[in-house]
Formats: structure tokens, C-alpha cells, sequence
């Protein structure tokens, strides 16, 4: 999380309120979909790059290769998970203001919590979820579900991976979006990112970039 408060998630107005907020970070896992999960191993601290899945009621949802380095030892430990949203350089020169420097906006989210193994059953559930998920952002393409594979295969690559549950005990999201600049400063980067083909944090900085 950014040590400024400016660049803490972006409150609207006076509508705000904590549900919001969390259905905000909800959405940004369901539309990413993709972390890194940190823990500490008996060889130093290692991360994994895996899907997520959010529960809605508190916890992450991930699973790991048997032979992954946190895999035999991140159950019953705390982990720490990294979401990252959009990024982009902003150049100094486009704010249009003296004596700026150059700096990277970003959206990202840090989910720390102990972790459980799951049961076969729930790593079955999960990896349905995951693909019920991403496969509807695929629309009007028909919908890939494992009936569509043999069951003694998808059995068998289900061995090969272990699943997991992080209970998510803190949430630590940070938008750095230029709040800090003039409203005009920040239209004007904004409208230079858009060019230069970062559009994605373009919009974020005209939507949300108001304190």
C-alpha cells in the first residue's frame, strides 16, 4: 500500500460507504483474476503467479502445482496475495505544470490472511468457478465447461495441483491516479495516456481520480 493517503482507494462523494468500497475491490479481483501469493518457505520467501477467486464472503480461493515451492508449506501459515490492476508512466511534461517529476500511476490490491488446504471437492468447486467466471466475459462464445473433456483426464490433472483458502484478515488497496495534482493536470495526463495507448488507466484517472 502507498504510504500516502492520497492514493488511498478513491471515495466518490458524500454516497460513499464501506459496501461500496467492497464491492469495489470485489470487482477488481472478479474482472483480473490473477495474482501473486507471497509466503515464506524454508528456503526464503518465495511467489507464486496463480488465478484468484473471491468467495464474496471474505476469502481468496487459489490453487498451486504439487511441485511449486509454497505448495508443501503455505497451508497454516500467513501468505500475502498482490493483485495489480492497470499501470502506466506519466512523463512529467504532461501535466503542464512547473517543477514535476516523472512518476508510475497504478491500481493495486494487497490481501494478507492465514491459509487452509482445501478438499478435493472444494478445489473441484473452485476450478468450476474460475471457469464459469471468465468464460461469460468470452460472450457470445459458447461456454467451455470440463463435460467436454474426458473425466479420467481432468481427474488426473486435478491431482496434479492442490488448492487452497486464504482467509483475508486485511485488505490494503492502493489508486494512485494523480489525486494529488489539479483536476485539469490530471484530465491533461490523462488525455496523454490515452495516445500513447494506455487507456485502460486513462479512464481510471477520470473516473476515480477525484478525492
Amino acid at each position: 500500500m502507498h504510504p500516502n493517503p492520497a492514493f488511498r482507494w478513491p471515495r466518490s462523494a458524500s454516497d460513499h460507504n464501506d459496501a461500496d468500497e467492497r464491492a469495489a475491490l470485489e470487482a477488481l479481483i472478479a474482472n483480473i483474476g490473477f495474482g501473486m501469493i507471497f509466503a515464506e518457505t524454508p528456503d526464503g520467501p518465495r511467489v507464486a503467479h496463480v488465478p484468484v477467486y473471491s468467495t464474496g464472503d471474505g476469502a481468496l480461493q487459489f490453487h498451486l502445482s504439487r511441485g511449486n515451492a509454497l505448495t508443501k508449506h503455505i497451508a497454516e501459515t500467513k501468505a500475502l496475495c498482490v493483485i495489480n490492476g492497470p499501470d502506466a508512466y506519466v512523463s512529467p511534461d504532461w501535466y503542464d505544470m512547473d517543477d514535476q517529476v516523472p512518476t508510475w500511476n497504478y491500481l493495486a490490491l494487497e490481501l494478507e490472511g492465514p491459509v487452509r488446504e482445501m478438499e478435493r471437492e472444494g478445489l473441484v468447486a473452485l476450478l468450476d468457478d474460475i471457469v464459469i467466471q471468465h468464460e461469460a466475459k468470452l460472450a457470445p462464445k459458447t461456454p467451455w465447461n470440463r463435460d467436454k473433456m474426458d473425466s479420467a483426464k481432468f481427474e488426473k490433472m486435478v491431482d496434479a495441483i492442490v488448492g487452497f483458502e486464504m482467509e483475508i484478515l486485511s485488505w490494503r488497496p492502493t489508486a494512485k491516479l494523480s489525486q494529488n495534482k489539479p483536476q485539469a493536470a490530471r484530465d491533461k495526463a490523462a488525455d496523454e495516456l490515452d495516445a500513447v495507448g494506455r487507456r485502460a488507466i486513462a479512464h481510471m484517472m477520470r473516473q476515480f481520480g477525484q478525492t
